[in-house]
């Protein structure tokens, strides 16, 4: 068993991706590092097992769960600092006079007549020792309950909590004892308890050895799922475990991890951590100080982040999230098409199976204009959502319906005739209504006796005479990709196999990079093809198990009605989309509301402008909260005394004396406003809030993406 059956090329799609079973030719595997990310190498397994036996309780959504430490719900309350130590020093020095008056005798004698009521007559004598004991005795019980009571009233506790050795070591102790067997997860107890106990103790071995990491745990963890759902018999997992161990169950590329990791994951859980939620009042005082991680179970609902250039859209959000994608895939959970421009660091090609440069000599995978599909009216709506749908009503082009007639006119015939779908030159040239193309067309029709094709091509005949024939603006749209430095791609050839998102029912890494630099209509035009054809494509998978995830760093000119709907119906399909914008100025005002309330996770980065706050703050919304109105109103003295008194009170203070008047009462108010996004937000940090496939959300939390 070589793979846990989401792996194996099944041959049923018409154009598989174009990718070997084992390592590519010239890329050699990068060799497994001895120890799970962010520990030093050690010549055993303990790092491994120190990762794996980390404590990982169940959090909110969007709480970095690898050794997290639950905190309260409310914030307790805290005396600030300058009260606590001035009301605990001025408490001792209370404490300090009241014992000496006692012990100075002006407060009289009062204080000892229990004392003499303890003492019997035997020792009156001077300088009896019994005598000596017990006066000082009770003269330390008299300190000690004046210290006690000073103590509470000073706080001094809080004090010895808040600035005491309790604050100097403030890490948790973890206690160093294994586990009892059947709940150590390096001992394997699911396989134990399904009578695979010889693939456990090889696993656990290879784990103790430290010839395991977190992909092969994660992916092992994987195909022992499809035993358990029944795709795999027990035997052939067994088998694998047994005869290769830790590496059983490879993904197809034969890789085990990626070349470099830049990001902090854990596979155990599928996080992979962003950032640290700032401890800030407007963030819940559970998640202040928190790491803050996003998993598929968050990417499920799709994730939408807006922020200018530099404000760290690609490097802090979309290069972790497509980094852990990619281990996802080698683990066999997930896959993952990222899509931007060349040279954006989306990482290394090493990183990926495929890696699409669209518009580059070099580039040995193409991209299918069509999906993938065979059917000529799914193309023709795949590929006018591509070609005008970001036209807008009522410009003759902005009819997507029209736009699919006018292809399905063309794209059914060409392909009855030819077998396959017209190149780019061809479909430009049948678009303008070259009258050699489409008569080489009706010939082939009529002698192929396809008479009902015929009538569609009589129809397209007859509509380009007409003034408003989308035909026109069609061809104008294909003329961008047939240009010269687009020659040898789009090949629609039987021989040709080029990526399709069809592919995505397998584990696979691709990476599509747009040609923008001199091409920026035709890469917005193209992005908009891979969104329409992955929306389209993951709603018919067969196996929903995997994970796909549609990675766009640049979504601006993507934002169509067709495209939002496809977003919406992601969740249901088990795939999502991670969307980046500069402005929300870069999708049409009627779908602004749409796209934030279709996606479940909103980033709001530093340096907003006002009007994209405004719109994150009507989709986040208001809350109640407390609101305290303080009134400060001048005390008038009626007689002499107390004039003179506030006139020496004002020399000394430089202030009138007043009285000070609170009034709390319940408002509701906005979550996050436009002008704190705008404003508030410092650089390097993010004001985002998450939803899971579940329902479960977390409010708006100012996160440090730095840290």
């Amino acid at each position: 068993m070589d793979s846990d059956g989401t792996h194996d090329t099944r041959g049923t799609h018409a154009n598989p991706v174009p990718r070997p079973a084992g390592p590519r030719e010239g890329l050699a595997v990068p060799p497994m590092p001895q120890a799970p990310p962010g520990t030093p190498p050690r010549p055993d397994g303990s790092a491994f097992l120190t990762w794996l036996r980390a404590p990982r309780p169940q959090t909110a959504p969007g709480v970095w769960r690898f050794g997290h430490r639950p905190r309260p719900e409310e914030e307790p309350e805290l005396l600030p600092a300058r009260q606590l130590i001035s009301g605990a020093l001025i408490a001792f020095l209370v404490g300090w006079l009241l014992w000496s008056l006692l012990w100075n005798g002006y407060l009289g004698g009062w204080w000892l007549l229990p004392l003499y009521a303890m003492i019997p007559d035997s020792w009156a004598q001077p300088h009896s020792f019994g005598a000596v004991v017990v006066v000082y005795a009770y003269y330390v019980l008299i300190a000690l309950t004046i210290m006690v009571g000073v103590g509470r009233l000073g706080r001094w506790g809080e004090l010895w909590r808040r600035y005491g050795p309790p604050a100097w070591r403030r890490t948790e102790r973890v206690d160093r004892r294994p586990p009892a067997p059947d709940e150590d997860p390096a001992e394997w107890p699911q396989l134990r308890a399904a009578g695979a106990t010889d693939a456990a103790e090889r696993l656990a071995a290879e784990a103790r050895a430290g010839l395991m990491r977190d992909v092969d745990q994660a992916r092992i963890a994987r195909a022992w799922q499809g035993v358990r759902n029944g795709r795999h018999s027990l035997a052939a997992f067994t088998g694998a475990v047994l005869s290769e161990g830790a590496a059983a169950c490879l993904h197809p590329s034969g890789a085990r991890d990626l070349p470099t990791r830049q990001a902090r994951h854990d596979l155990l859980t599928g996080q992979v951590r962003l950032g640290t939620t700032a401890d800030d009042p407007r963030n819940p005082y559970a998640y202040r100080g928190t790491g803050l991680a996003l998993g598929p179970d968050l990417l499920g609902t799709s994730l939408l982040a807006v922020g200018p250039a530099g404000s760290g859209k690609t490097g802090s959000v979309v290069r972790p999230l497509a980094e852990s994608l990619c281990l996802h895939a080698l683990a066999g959970r997930a896959a993952v098409v990222v899509v931007g421009a060349a040279g954006a660091g989306l990482g290394p090609a090493g990183a990926y199976d495929v890696v699409v440069r669209i518009g580059h000599p070099d580039s040995v995978h193409d991209l299918d204009l069509y999906g993938g599909t065979t059917d000529p009216d799914e193309a023709a709506a795949v590929l006018a959502e591509a070609l005008v749908g970001d036209l807008a009503d009522p410009h003759p082009g902005g009819d997507g319906r029209r736009a699919t007639t006018v292809l399905a006119q063309l794209l059914g015939p060409f392909r009855a005739v030819h077998g396959h779908f017209p190149s780019v030159p061809e479909l430009r040239q049948l678009l303008d209504g070259a009258p050699g193309p489409l008569a080489a067309l009706r010939k082939a029709l009529q002698e192929s006796g396809q008479e009902s094709l015929l009538r569609e091509l009589d129809a397209r005949e007859r509509q380009m005479g007409h003034p408003g024939d989308i035909g026109g603006v069609l061809a104008d749209r294909v003329a961008l990709l047939d240009r010269p430095a687009f020659a040898g791609f789009f090949d629609t050839s039987p021989t040709a196999r080029p990526f399709s998102p069809q592919a995505l029912d397998h584990p696979v890494r691709v990476r599509i990079d747009l040609p923008e630099r001199g091409h920026a209509d035709a890469s917005r035009m193209l992005a908009r093809l891979v969104l329409a054809q992955f929306t389209a494509g993951v709603a018919a998978r067969e196996d929903r198990s995997l994970f796909a995830c549609l990675i766009l760093d640049d979504a601006t000119g993507t934002v169509t009605p067709q495209a939002v709907r496809g977003i919406q119906r992601l969740r249901s399909a088990n795939a999502g989309a991670v969307l980046t914008l500069r402005t929300l100025d870069d999708v049409p005002r009627p779908l602004r509301g749409p796209l934030l309330g279709a996606t479940g996770c909103r980033v709001a980065l530093s340096g907003l402008t006002p009007w994209d706050g405004q719109d994150f703050a009507e989709v986040w919304g208001k809350e109640w909260t407390e609101a305290r109105d303080v009134t400060d109103r001048q005390i008038i003295a009626e007689t002499p005394a107390g004039k003179a008194v506030h006139m020496l009170r004002r020399v000394i203070t430089g202030k009138a004396p007043t009285a000070r008047a609170v009034t709390v009462r319940q408002v509701e108010r906005e979550r996050w406003s436009a002008s704190e996004l705008a404003h508030a937000v410092p650089p390097g940090h993010a004001v985002l809030s998450l939803t899971d496939v579940k329902g479960e959300h977390a409010p708006p939390l100012l996160v440090d993406l730095r840290r």
